[in-house]
């Protein structure tokens, strides 16, 4: 009896194929470098699920290692890529994800102003190339929390009543490198537009923000269209840069969600 089952056994064993090895789990980071989880739904929600995507050094986004104040969080993005044809910021784990979106048309592709952090979190830019690639740069920010859910010093004394809409703006040599046409010089344009731009997130005052502006040169060409949402800081402050200086006088022309006009001429 004691063969038998040796015997059976060993046919049974036989017949077992060995286990397979198991398929690594997929990365839940999906090559992110900051290893965040919100990065997957972030590329969703506001790429598509198809989109092509690189994480990529030529675009980079400078900010402070420590939000010290953070309902005014200096950052500059830009991308170092030839036909850029939209440039996004993002901030992971803001309330409201979305800062700004760009199209630079006439512009270098970048842009500089300070922005709410509600805690720490990844800051992205994410610039999409004309052969629909999105190149995704960024830096993390550390933060003491609560950008997105205080009211502004304006709001907080009245005093936007009195200022709201109002534009200054300059444009002057940048410094940077200039085009390749002899004589020509690149020029940066800094402008301020007065405004709460309040979150929504604040009880008792609902969301109130710059949504579009325009920047028109002399002969009314349209230089760059910008998108701004509510984690912009108030009053906020945006500076452009140019390959050479673009002929004046230029317009700023927009409007905010509540549709109030926006229009100045910057000479």
């Amino acid at each position: 009896m004691q063969r038998r089952f040796i015997l059976l056994a060993a046919l049974c064993g036989g017949l077992v194929t060995p286990a397979r090895a198991a398929a690594p789990d997929p990365d839940p980071f999906d090559g992110d470098p900051f290893k965040s989880y919100q990065w997957v739904d972030l590329k969703k929600a506001f790429l598509g699920a198809q989109a092509r995507v690189q994480f990529d050094p030529r675009v980079k986004v400078q900010g402070p290692a420590f939000a010290e104040d953070p309902m005014n969080v200096p950052i500059t993005v830009s991308a170092d890529l030839a036909g850029v044809q939209r440039l996004i910021v993002l901030v992971d784990r803001n309330p409201i994800r979305k800062v700004l979106e760009l199209q630079p048309l006439a512009a270098q592709p970048g842009v500089s102003f300070r922005f709410k952090l509600e805690q720490a979190s990844p800051v992205r830019a994410l610039a999409q190339t004309a052969d629909g690639v999105w190149h995704v740069g960024g830096t993390w920010v550390d933060s003491s929390g609560g950008g997105c859910t205080v009211a502004g010093a304006t709001r907080a004394d009245g005093s936007w009543t009195q200022t709201l809409g109002q534009v200054s703006g300059r444009v002057f040599a940048s410094g940077l490198p200039t085009s390749a046409n002899a004589g020509d010089s690149a020029a940066r344009l800094r402008v301020r537009i007065m405004h709460p731009m309040d979150t929504g997130l604040v009880n008792g005052i609902p969301a109130f923000f710059v949504s579009k502006l325009s920047v028109r040169d002399g002969a009314d060409r349209e230089l760059l269209r910008i998108q701004t949402f509510e984690p912009v800081s108030e009053n906020p402050v945006f500076s452009f840069d140019f390959a050479k200086a673009p002929p004046g006088p230029l317009r700023i022309v927009g409007v905010d969600n509540n549709g109030n006009r926006i229009l100045s001429t910057i000479e």
